[in-house]
């Protein structure tokens, strides 16, 4: 998460052709369900979801419900590189109305602690 977004403000699935054929109410509940599917998937070495960690950088939904996810690690070296991007995958592929996943692994912009939440650095013990 940018530094200047709180938690009200993450990473919401974007519609970016204006006449999407999906309603917004659908929008809204695939939004807050693959939220919860993120959250659902945890760095093994640290005792948050990569949802408040920051990792997720950008959801897109397109009208054939294709879900594309831009996402990150906390470093390039990361032990579950490899194995990271299938968790998110298969975490999408739960939620209810979603067609296919793609999952994007990039580190432009690298991953830093500012892009955690509070939640996570309550959690971390960094508040």
């Amino acid at each position: 998460m940018p530094d200047d977004m709180s938690l009200s403000e993450t990473p919401r699935a974007s519609d970016e052709t204006s006449g999407s054929q999906i309603p917004q109410e659908e929008l809204d509940r695939l939004t807050d369900e693959l939220i919860m599917a993120f959250k659902s998937v945890f760095d093994p070495e640290i005792p948050v979801d990569i949802y408040e960690l920051g990792l997720i950088y950008k959801v897109d939904i397109d009208d054939d419900r294709k879900v594309d996810i831009d996402m990150t690690l906390t470093a390039p070296g990361c032990p579950v590189a490899g194995d990271m991007p299938g968790w998110v995958e298969n975490a999408a592929r739960t939620v209810e109305g979603v067609k296919d996943v793609e999952v994007r692994l990039t580190f432009d912009p690298p991953w830093d602690p500012s892009r955690m939440s509070d939640e996570a650095r309550l959690a971390l013990n960094m508040l």
